[in-house]
């Protein structure tokens, strides 16, 4: 057990990685050492930022947090805290249930934990961040909360309503961490395509991603979680005038049959979807469209399965993912449907799209060879440098590998890689 030394653990999305690089900046700041998921219990305090979005997120936040709850009654801890979404959302329950917890705190409480050590908050330190990415990239959080009703969803029941960050505190954040040597940003929210309506009613992403991309600098810009709903158009005209916005939008769809989409409470039609799909690639050629996808929805009948499917063949979507759906308390579809899909129901129409979507990701990565992309590299791993094209965000998407044999590469540096070979997922290349 190292003396004042604090581990932070961070569980579930991005969003609360940045809140994790938040704190530790303030503590830090304190005369903390700080570590980033240590994998046993490392120093004297351990705080656990929990995920409470699905049941598999919150059932592995509620083992983490037992296995360190262990590790204290068995003295290798000293003082345990948890903080985030689980907590926000069942701070009471989790009270009772595992008391060899110190204190919980929520979401947006979680800077008492410095007064609760005796510590104060930095002022010279509020709003930055001690990085746990690599140094050439960064996550960059627009807003918190939703103000969508989607009804199987908890994020506003957990986040509260939509709240975007002014944005030229947010353009100081990108200039702050560009003069640390960040290089990408990888800019997130619940709702990234809402940004601005609670400043001034209007929604301000475009103008946002237009003035980060004059910024010296900043190398790639990519975008994550929108909502297919009242999409701004005019962020497609600003991601075709900048070069350095990547040709990437996460958007989830979740389903295409207007049975389900009306059921889900998405407020957009098929006929809408599938019209926004066309007016985004032929507004960006050559973008590449990440989605995700629900199986299992209430009252998904096989014929609103067999309507999904012929959709990702229409679509081709270049990145996807797919969950089956899990009922969550106090949401909508929760309170007023019936789970009553065959949980064996699911897990095969999960699997079948999964299938679907493997072949057209295989084909996807085959049209590249031959090609030179630029890609930035993350990391060696074993005989290969890891790297990424614009087309591939950290963590979830595809890589480009490259043989350590050849040219030596940095870390953090970009590189002309031509396109040799290709499997389902990753590309493989040599510097040009």
């Amino acid at each position: 057990m190292k003396k004042n030394q604090i581990d932070i653990i961070t569980m579930g999305c991005s969003k609360n990685l940045v809140d994790s690089e938040l704190l530790m900046k303030q503590f830090e700041a304190n005369g903390f050492h700080c570590t980033h998921d240590p994998k046993r219990p490392q120093g004297e305090i351990a705080v656990i930022n929990t995920c409470g979005f699905i049941s598999d997120a919150k059932e592995e936040s509620i083992q983490t947090i037992l296995e360190f709850a262990k590790a204290k009654e068995e003295g290798r801890l000293n003082r345990l805290y948890v903080m985030g979404c689980l907590s926000q959302r069942y701070k009471g329950d989790l009270e009772r249930d595992i008391p060899e917890v110190d204190k919980f705190y929520g979401k947006f409480d979680y800077k008492q934990l410095l007064v609760d050590l005796g510590k104060a908050e930095v002022l010279s330190c509020a709003g930055k961040r001690h990085l746990t990415t690599p140094r050439h990239y960064a996550y960059l959080k627009i807003s918190e909360g939703c103000d969508r009703s989607c009804a199987y969803c908890a994020i506003p029941i957990i986040t509260g309503h939509h709240k975007s960050r002014p944005k030229n505190e947010i353009l100081d954040e990108v200039r702050d961490l560009v003069a640390q040597g960040v290089k990408e940003f990888q800019v997130i929210a619940q709702e990234l395509t809402y940004y601005g309506v609670d400043l001034d009613g209007r929604r301000q992403l475009a103008e946002l991603i237009d003035e980060m991309a004059e910024i010296k600098g900043v190398r790639w810009i990519r975008l994550h979680y929108a909502y297919p709903n009242q999409f701004p158009m005019d962020l497609l005209e600003v991601m075709r005038r900048h070069p350095n916005v990547c040709k990437y939008i996460d958007i989830a769809f979740q389903h295409i049959s207007d049975h389900m989409l009306q059921r889900m409470r998405r407020n957009v039609s098929k006929e809408e979807t599938m019209r926004l799909i066309e007016q985004i690639r032929e507004a960006v050629p050559g973008i590449c469209i990440r989605t995700t996808l629900m199986v299992g929805f209430p009252g998904e009948t096989e014929q609103d399965f067999q309507e999904l499917l012929e959709f990702v063949r229409w679509a081709r979507f270049e990145r996807m993912g797919a969950f089956a759906y899990s009922e969550e308390e106090d949401t909508y579809s929760g309170i007023h449907y019936d789970d009553d899909v065959p949980a064996e129901v699911k897990e095969m129409r999960l699997s079948k799209l999964m299938a679907l979507q493997q072949d057209i990701s295989a084909d996807y990565t085959a049209s590249f060879l031959g090609q030179t992309l630029k890609v930035i590299i993350d990391r060696r791993e074993g005989e290969y440098y890891v790297g990424r094209s614009e087309f591939s965000s950290p963590d979830v998407d595809p890589d480009v590998l490259i043989p350590v044999s050849g040219r030596r590469l940095r870390v953090g540096c970009f590189y002309d890689v031509t396109i040799n070979d290709s499997d389902e997922f990753d590309l493989y290349g040599v510097v040009s």
